[in-house]
């Protein structure tokens, strides 16, 4: 019995053709690529005040709204998220081709409402809950490039899917 080391296994797309075409007719994919740069400004905003805080001891409550802020679009763009991600792969959480992205969205998620309890209970002081939001706010920026090489990988696949159709054309034609 001989072992061909350099085959590969055949791996899932992203995609399949009927998933794509329902990521295209979506309007849940337009309302995620509105919100996923606004809330990376809003991060960018509220880190720079976080992290202000943290220097001089002043800004506390303009921080504190602008983790709250950060806070309420990421559960926009997670419940969203969800939904689109029933609507493309039939399931609101854990379609395989974003398994690894949501489990480490639970983690965010869990962070920034770890954040909240902190900041209504009173359980941690100020300074304790800028740093909790700086642990949230570091797996989401992992989280974010999770999305990001996804997307990218998305667009490749995409791209080699349509050139060999396109090849397929060009020789029809000749």
């Amino acid at each position: 019995m001989t072992h061909h080391h350099n085959q590969q296994n055949p791996r899932r797309p992203l995609y399949t053709p009927e998933e794509r075409l329902r990521r295209d007719e979506s309007p849940w994919t337009l309302v995620q690529g509105i919100l996923a740069p606004i809330q990376f400004l809003v991060f960018l905003i509220s880190l720079y005040l976080v992290l202000r805080y943290l220097a001089t001891g002043e800004g506390a409550f303009i921080a504190t709204l602008s983790i709250v802020v950060k806070t309420l679009v990421l559960y926009t763009i997670m419940i969203t998220g969800a939904i689109w991600e029933k609507v493309v792969f039939g399931r609101y959480l854990f379609a395989p081709s974003f398994f690894w992205e949501d489990v480490f969205s639970m983690l965010v998620l869990a962070l920034h409402t770890a954040y909240l309890v902190a900041l209504f209970t009173g359980f941690v002081d100020t300074r304790g809950q800028m740093l909790l939001a700086l642990a949230a706010y570091a797996t989401y920026v992992v989280n974010a490039a999770q999305f990001l090489i996804k997307l990218r990988a998305a667009r490749l696949e995409g791209a080699r899917a349509k050139a060999p159709a396109a090849s397929h054309l060009a020789e029809v034609a000749e």
